[in-house]
């Protein structure tokens, strides 16, 4: 069984039409909107393996009323919710699930329960706190195994069908959707085999691997120093640095040698462990550990979308392990470099939060009021516009988060700096200050690009595509006029390659019309596009179409180099 919990200010929901042929009939009152405020809504899938309703009905009100219980909430609704999953039980289980479930809750709860069968419009407010969003998954091993083992025998062929059925619905999208203007870049795409998770094809991966190159450049110039730590790690750890209560039932859990083990959801812990390695001096601080690190994040799959919500992320961490003195300046230094990333790429940040210590935390309190008062001062230093966000802080420590919008007028955070007083003394984090005495350091948490899928799901919008030259896919493109001038193409080809060697250039010499070929490169956002005709074979020139203008603007060869190399390098 999947389910979806939200805590929200209010859900209503109207059933419209049949979406199953025999579906429950519907009393008068169900027939009409229903609505209700403050209450705890479960979104549930009833799968294959939950044929033992009594069973399933035990653990999906336990999940229930420890979550309930956690956010105090007194109204329930059980809301079926089939896009949660691919292996759905048979409606008559899912039905008595869903029934028993609401007698036995209502001994302790309101319980709304929507209707089972119908297709349903339904609106809702979800408040902004760390518990509002959480998802669950409830497995029982024994109908899991019976299940895998009905599936011994398969069908390679049509197991091909069942996962070639991918295909993006465009009907809702905006035209500068990221998924839509990814598939006519072909930067990605995605698959069901691996849901949530992103298939970089060659053009996408330069472009991933280009913004990594920049934010390696200009983390050596601020002194960091880059690590990578192992994907998997040991239970113990997540225990130790108190992911494991708040983060576990979005962990990929694995086994080896009867020892638990946990896909990384967050690079934290790893840097930890490479801080602890030596003894460590007050001469060392502030220490900035920098990783472009790939971490894993169980999240439902109806959840998913595009570059923006997915399941497996690069983020763009480092951890500046510093003294209380330091934290000032090292927030201010992260601050000024998010501002110069973001101005470089032109994107302009819709708001920026204060975040507060949540409800559920780690740490002493009188810590708690140092460090929001530490952000605090630092945003009022820097006349920063800001709103509080009370009670969204990481569960280690508060932070201020920066939020970009897009396409769909839909915000996400993307940057964050957050401040930790409580998890070094958990991995019992030590310096030697300058009087020899032994020293907890404090940890600044930070992200630039955050999610660098999201980042570039957000940049694809915010330029449709038209990324600046250095980070385009293919920076250059020669076209033939016709079959007759490919010899001198070529040669241009040539002279432009051994003048701007690394230049990501390529050709499109086929049989085809000089405008089909145009609008190709044009729907590939190429900002230097080259006609190579009779008139500039004779006048030795280029034809340059430049960034989707139009107008043709002519060259020799050695201006059109001086130029592109000139922009490329300055970063423009």
């Amino acid at each position: 069984m999947k389910v979806l919990f939200l805590h929200v200010d209010y859900i209503k929901f109207k059933a419209m039409k049949k979406a199953l042929k025999n579906p429950p009939e519907l009393t008068e009152k169900e027939k009409k909107e229903q609505k209700i405020s403050d209450a705890l809504v479960a979104m549930i899938s009833v799968e294959k393996s939950d044929s033992d309703v009594k069973k399933s009905v035990s653990e999906l009100i336990k999940n229930i009323k420890d979550i309930a219980g956690q956010i105090k909430a007194k109204n329930i609704v059980l809301y079926p919710y089939a896009h949660l999953s691919s292996s759905l039980s048979s409606p008559e289980i899912a039905i008595k699930v869903l029934e028993e479930s609401e007698e036995k809750l209502k001994k302790d709860f309101k319980v709304l329960r929507a209707p089972f069968g119908y297709y349903k419009e339904f609106e809702l407010k979800v408040k902004g706190h760390p518990l509002s969003e959480l998802s669950r998954e409830i497995r029982f091993e024994e109908n899991v195994d019976a299940i895998k083992g009905s599936e011994e025998k398969y069908n390679p062929s049509q197991l091909l069908r069942e996962i070639s059925k991918t295909k993006l619905d465009t009907s809702k999208l905006k035209e500068n959707d990221h998924r839509i203007i990814g598939q006519q870049m072909d930067l990605f795409s995605f698959s069901e085999v691996a849901p949530g998770m992103i298939f970089w094809h060659n053009n996408g991966l330069i472009l991933y691997n280009e913004l990594i190159n920049f934010w390696r450049e200009v983390h050596r110039k601020s002194g960091y120093q880059e690590i990578s730590t192992p994907q998997i790690l040991d239970k113990k750890l997540w225990q130790i640095s108190g992911h494991w209560e708040k983060y576990k039932e979005n962990i990929f859990l694995t086994k080896y040698e009867n020892r638990d083990f946990a896909v990384k959801p967050m690079n934290c812990p790893g840097a930890m462990l490479v801080y602890k390695s030596r003894s460590r001096s007050y001469k060392e601080l502030p220490l900035r550990l920098s990783e472009i690190g790939v971490v894993h994040r169980q999240e439902l799959s109806g959840t998913l979308g595009g570059l923006f919500r997915v399941i497996r992320m690069t983020q763009d961490d480092a951890h500046i392990f510093c003294s209380e003195e330091q934290i000032e300046n090292e927030v201010e230094g992260v601050i000024s470099l998010i501002n110069m990333f973001y101005e470089k790429f032109g994107l302009q940040f819709d708001h920026v939060e204060l975040s507060t210590r949540p409800e559920k935390r780690i740490g002493d309190e009188k810590l708690w009021d140092k460090a929001e008062k530490a952000l605090e001062s630092v945003l009022k230093k820097k006349k920063m516009k800001y709103k509080i966000n009370k009670g969204d802080g990481a569960f280690y420590g508060p932070k201020i988060d920066f939020h970009l919008k897009d396409s769909q007028e839909r915000t996400w955070q993307c940057s964050t700096v957050q401040l930790d007083f409580a998890m070094p003394g958990r991995f019992e984090l030590e310096y030697a200050g300058s009087d020899n005495r032994k020293k907890t350091p404090v940890i600044i948490h930070r992200v630039i690009y955050g999610s660098l899928e999201r980042f570039i799901g957000i940049l694809i919008e915010d330029k449709n595509g038209r990324f600046p030259t250095w980070l385009s896919p293919i920076q250059v493109r020669v076209l033939s006029f016709t079959e007759r001038n490919v010899d001198y193409a070529k040669k241009i080809i040539g002279e432009i390659g051994k003048k701007i060697p690394n230049l990501r250039l390529d050709a499109d010499f086929r049989n085809d019309t000089v405008q089909g070929k145009v609008k190709e490169a044009e729907m590939m956002r190429i900002p230097y596009i080259i006609v190579v005709g009779d008139k500039e074979k004779k006048e030795k020139t280029l034809a340059v179409r430049i960034k989707g203008n139009p107008k043709i603007e002519k060259f020799t060869t050695d201006e059109f180099c001086i130029r592109l190399e000139k922009e490329i390098e300055g970063k423009k």
